[in-house]
């Protein structure tokens, strides 16, 4: 299925329509037919202390996508209460718990786009790294970082300090277009030969790069254009 765009345009679920509220749209569509922010907004379920759920739901999202999402930080929320922040904790344990319990193999690019694709719908661009083992088999995924990808944001430090640490044996490389737009720009290019050359240093393989949207993705690999 393909997800359906959807942005939270009211200053209160109550004055949405009912089946645009995220939790109607959950059961309607289910998990994985919403945005992330909807998801974190039915999860919390409503706003508190004069910040709609969407503003909390933002914040949520930032540091989860930093990194920087314990108990300690989730509390620095404006407006995040102590049941709010014990609901999210406990959300994001049992999907790090589940997903744990089994490897996933990434041996396609559509595999690796399903993985990842809940990325398609942020504003800016977010360049991510797959960390998969000899049977290409997921162990992990890694944001690297948020921005334009160029050679000064994503540096080859940065991207395989993680595949070294975890002894992964290859990686893919990805990053959203929110133009929606999947032709890879000059810097895409130089950034996938520079971290390829980096790979073979190493030993770690870098197998492809996908740049994707919400709606579909392209792979460097399969239009040749790896190098």
């Amino acid at each position: 299925m393909q997800y359906e765009r959807k942005t939270i345009d009211f200053r209160s679920i109550k004055e949405m329509p009912r089946e645009d509220r995220p939790r109607e749209r959950l059961h309607r569509l289910g998990p994985k037919g919403v945005s992330d922010i909807e998801l974190v907004c039915a999860m919390l379920g409503s706003g508190s202390h004069g910040r709609p759920v969407q503003d909390l739901a933002e914040d949520i999202l930032h540091l989860i996508d930093s990194g920087k999402v314990s108990p300690e930080d989730l509390q620095k929320v404006q407006g995040l209460g102590p049941a709010k922040v014990a609901s999210i904790c406990a959300g994001l344990e049992l999907g790090r718990r589940m997903s744990s319990t089994r490897l996933r193999s990434c041996k396609d690019p559509a595999s690796v786009f399903d993985l990842v694709r809940h990325y398609g719908d942020r504003v800016q661009e977010h360049f991510l790294v797959v960390m998969l083992n000899g049977a290409h088999e997921l162990m992990g995924v890694n944001l690297v970082t948020i921005g334009l990808v160029n050679r000064t944001l994503v540096h080859p430090r940065e991207v395989f300090s993680d595949p070294i640490r975890m002894r992964a044996t290859a990686i893919i490389l990805a990053h959203n277009h929110p133009s929606g737009n999947l032709e890879p720009s000059p810097d895409d290019l130089e950034v996938t030969l520079r971290l390829k050359k980096a790979g073979l240093l190493l030993g770690i393989e870098v197998l492809d790069h996908i740049i994707f949207s919400s709606e579909d993705y392209r792979s460097m690999s399969e239009t040749g254009e790896m190098l």
